[in-house]
């Protein structure tokens, strides 16, 4: 997609977006055969459920009918979240990820797996987990020091796991 389409497409669409109280993440179009594919990439601080996405889905539709953003021709409209394994590129992901498993590329060349804690303008407080019996250690990364970061998806978290354990006992 050109700069161009894109921008347009962002300008348009994101005002309506905002109105439905989701974030504009990201823009695609492709070219399936002869049809064109666009993807609109939504979330929010609460997340984005079913409603929230049939309701932005529906407006960006409407107003895409209305004007000639994506020119002559047929084109499917995709609205969806970012998904498990987001990768996190602005501060409000971040902020989003908290209390999740990340793994980070370093400017250094280090690759590291480990829990955002909290995170401030300048970087992210973290957890990297025990290995083979020792405790998790805190490190503090800053943004300039992050080239690439991506959720992780957890099956089974052993410390959530023990305080539902322990709170079903407490209600026992």
């Amino acid at each position: 997609m050109s700069t161009t389409q894109s921008e347009r497409l962002r300008e348009l669409l994101e005002p309506l977006v905002s109105s439905q109280g989701l974030d504009l993440e990201e823009i695609e179009v492709d070219s399936v055969g002869r049809k064109r594919v666009l993807r609109v990439v939504v979330d929010s601080d609460e997340g984005a459920d079913l409603d929230a996405i049939a309701d932005v889905s529906r407006a960006l539709s409407a107003k895409l009918d209305e004007t000639d953003a994506m020119g002559q021709g047929e084109y499917t409209l995709e609205v969806g979240t970012p998904g498990a394994e987001r990768e996190l590129r602005e501060h409000r992901h971040y902020v989003r990820a908290t209390d999740r498993l990340v793994k980070f590329q370093l400017r250094d060349g280090e690759e590291l797996v480990a829990r955002i804690l909290a995170v401030d303008d300048e970087g992210t407080d973290v957890e990297v987990p025990g290995v083979k019996g020792r405790k998790p250690t805190a490190k503090r990364l800053a943004f300039a020091d992050i080239v690439k970061a991506r959720v992780q998806v957890e099956f089974s978290r052993k410390d959530k796991q023990d305080k539902q354990d322990m709170k079903e006992e407490e209600e026992a």
